[in-house]
């Protein structure tokens, strides 16, 4: 009987602190944060994403994911339901998040980042939770466009080997004999232009030298004419030059022209004023004489007084 009694109270004991061990755990890795509620509804694939999986802001992490099931609401599209950290400046108006790797291990976590412009907030889901956007992630994207990738690459692999066809290959060996005819040729042209210059360089040489004197005995030439240039125009204007005395006879004809203005026009003006009342005089006695032939012989006559005039007689009184 007592060694039933010790082994119940050592196994009591033992069940007792393993107890405690298993509430010191617990106590000791209980999560102090206060945390957020958020929804995600996404329609691609999340292979790799399970409960628990850390949720990253930026990279660093502020949460975990708490449910994964399917979308009531929209259908064909998996619910992510995740807990963030109070503190961390996560918005539905700002922030999304998708589907991020570690490594070659292929375990997913949420990433989570802001937005360059805000948005309006998604509706929250049937229990009230709010609702971030849901983007696809690089890789998923790229698996979307495999296949059109694989389509693109196989047609540039099929022009690849249409271009290194036999046809061409046989084109791109004419191509090459062309051009090593082509390079052939240049080399006996470059060769024949050698001997050419070989055998007139010395001869353009002697040209050119005699180019170059004619050219320096022009320059000296032109140099004696510019001299005498300049020697004429020295003499040109000089106090006794031409241009002196073309300015004197301007002068002068300016003066005799000042005297003819003043003396001579005039005593023209006044001459032609004479000649013209002569002129209206002798009019009027060719005019009297026509009506008057007698006055050449008599005189002229006085006439006949008229009235008002002293000696005016009436005709009545006659």
């Amino acid at each position: 009987m007592e060694n039933k009694s010790h082994a119940m109270a050592a196994g009591s004991f033992v069940l007792a602190l393993l107890v405690l061990l298993g509430a010191l755990a617990l106590w000791l890795t209980r999560d102090r944060h206060d945390y957020t509620l958020y929804e995600m509804s996404t329609g691609d694939t999340i292979s790799g994403l399970q409960n628990q999986a850390t949720v990253r802001y930026k990279g660093v992490a502020v949460g975990k994911v708490t449910e994964i099931t399917f979308d009531q609401a929209q259908q064909g599209n998996v619910l992510i339901r995740i807990a963030v950290d109070s503190k961390a400046p996560v918005s539905p108006t700002t922030t999304f998040g998708m589907l991020g790797y570690q490594g070659v291990t292929g375990i997913a976590h949420i990433q989570l980042d802001d937005m360059t412009e805000p948005m309006a907030a998604l509706p929250e889901g049937p229990g009230g939770i709010p609702r971030l956007l849901m983007k696809s992630s690089p890789l998923s994207v790229l698996a979307d466009q495999g296949m059109t990738i694989l389509s693109k690459v196989d047609e540039a692999t099929r022009r690849i080997n249409q271009l290194l066809g036999d046809d061409n290959q046989e084109r791109f060996s004419s191509l090459l004999l062309n051009l090593s005819d082509a390079a052939s040729n240049v080399s006996g042209v470059t060769r024949s232009m050698h001997t050419t210059l070989q055998q007139e360089l010395p001869g353009m040489t002697q040209d050119a030298r005699r180019a170059l004197q004619a050219m320096e005995k022009a320059g000296q030439e032109a140099g004696a004419l510019a001299q005498e240039v300049r020697r004429m125009t020295t003499t040109v204007q000089g106090p006794d030059g031409a241009l002196a005395r073309i300015t004197e006879g301007s002068q002068a004809m300016a003066r005799a022209a000042e005297r003819l203005d003043r003396a001579t026009l005039p005593g023209i003006s006044q001459a032609a004023s004479d000649v013209s009342s002569a002129a209206r005089r002798m009019g009027s006695a060719a005019a009297g004489i026509g009506d008057n032939p007698q006055s050449l012989l008599y005189g002229v006559d006085a006439g006949q007084p008229g009235p008002g005039e002293p000696g005016f007689v009436a005709p009545a009184a006659q």
